[in-house]
């Protein structure tokens, strides 16, 4: 049993590595000759809030912070910033995912969206107070609209798709997991 349950484990590791790795390499592909009007959203976040509610067991800290340090260092973002607001705001999302277990989308969504909400704020701020040159307001708020939007999207292909449920529907919980 714990074998299946580790190799469950792992295998949704490999999963998210990959799509972490799919999203960092498409997204630095020069596939446009002019720069984008409409800010994408930030997918690896929402990949990253949506697994580590549904299943916190299998996004370990070290493993969230490695991805998004590597998007850090490959967008040229200030390194750590991003990756350190994203490790709070998992952390956050872990901490309910125990507490609660499972919770309507409703709730989860809006969790979520509040989330995200801090973090960019935390960002700008943060960014604002070291005096970093930052993207217009306008761009940074786009952003944060189409990362909330697409949330749901990811979450429908995690769970149907990839069958990341929690572990409740997904078998036994583990000993020593809850705090």
């Amino acid at each position: 049993m714990d074998s299946a349950l580790d190799l469950r484990r792992w295998s949704l590791r490999t999963i998210f590595a990959l799509m972490v790795a799919v999203v960092l390499i498409t997204a630095l592909l020069p596939l446009r000759v002019e720069a984008p009007r409409f800010p994408g959203p930030d997918l690896v976040l929402c990949v990253t809030l949506a697994w580590v509610l549904r299943r916190p067991d299998v996004l370990p800290v070290l493993f969230v912070v490695a991805a998004v340090l590597l998007e850090d260092f490959l967008f040229q973002r200030p390194p750590g910033l991003w990756a350190l607001l994203v490790l709070i705001g998992s952390e956050v999302i872990r901490r309910q995912a125990y507490r609660e277990g499972e919770i309507p989308f409703l709730l989860e969504y809006g969790m979520v969206a509040a989330t995200i909400t801090g973090m960019m704020v935390a960002e700008r701020v943060l960014l604002a107070v070291a005096f970093v040159p930052q993207p217009s307001l306008g761009a940074h708020l786009l952003h944060l609209a189409t990362t909330i939007a697409i949330y749901p999207v990811v979450v429908a292909i995690s769970v149907f798709m990839l069958g990341v449920r929690p572990l409740a529907t997904d078998g036994p919980r583990i000993r020593g997991m809850r705090p």
